[in-house]
């Protein structure tokens, strides 16, 4: 079983992204759709992404396409409509499976048997906490809206974390 900073996966602009580059850092892994009623919170996870990195914090977006299709586009599609509409400065991957036989390495270790918050990934924009040591601390249902102060209480807790 791989542990989150084993995993290399592919940013949206096609180079290797190493998990290996977040040691250290508190990150917050999302699963994002351009075209779902939830896209707005695009703009609180930059907010949160911006506030918190100066102390180890990363936002990781992973586009996925599994729920009503709401992440048509293709990688060039998806990073033109996130830095056009929310200018976005966080890490993105490339589009992955979160469910199912194609589920990514990624969500195998988030959500898959034996995690430490197992099921299937409801829908887009639902959060994983991963420590500075890379274990999953907490995860937020989609509905979890990026200033929620659970949710911003569990970073900062995480960020006191060395």
């Amino acid at each position: 079983m791989h542990t989150f900073h084993d995993l290399t996966l592919t940013g949206l602009d096609g180079q290797p992204l190493p998990l290996a580059e977040f040691a250290g850092q508190v990150v917050l892994v999302v699963n994002v759709a351009s075209q779902c009623g939830l896209t707005p919170q695009y703009a609180g996870l930059e907010t949160l992404h911006q506030q918190y990195r100066e102390q180890g914090f990363q936002v990781l977006g992973v586009p996925c396409n599994q729920f009503a299709g709401q992440e048509p586009g293709d990688e060039a599609e998806i990073a033109r409509f996130c830095s056009l509409n929310y200018n976005l400065s966080f890490p993105m991957t490339a589009k992955v499976e979160v469910n199912g036989p194609g589920r990514h390495p990624l969500y195998q270790l988030l959500a898959g048997e034996g995690a430490a918050h197992p099921g299937d990934i409801s829908w887009n924009f639902e959060k994983f906490l991963v420590g500075r040591d890379g274990q999953i601390v907490a995860r937020f249902s989609p509905r979890t809206a990026p200033d929620d102060p659970q949710l911003v209480q569990a970073i900062e807790r995480a960020l006191l974390q060395r």
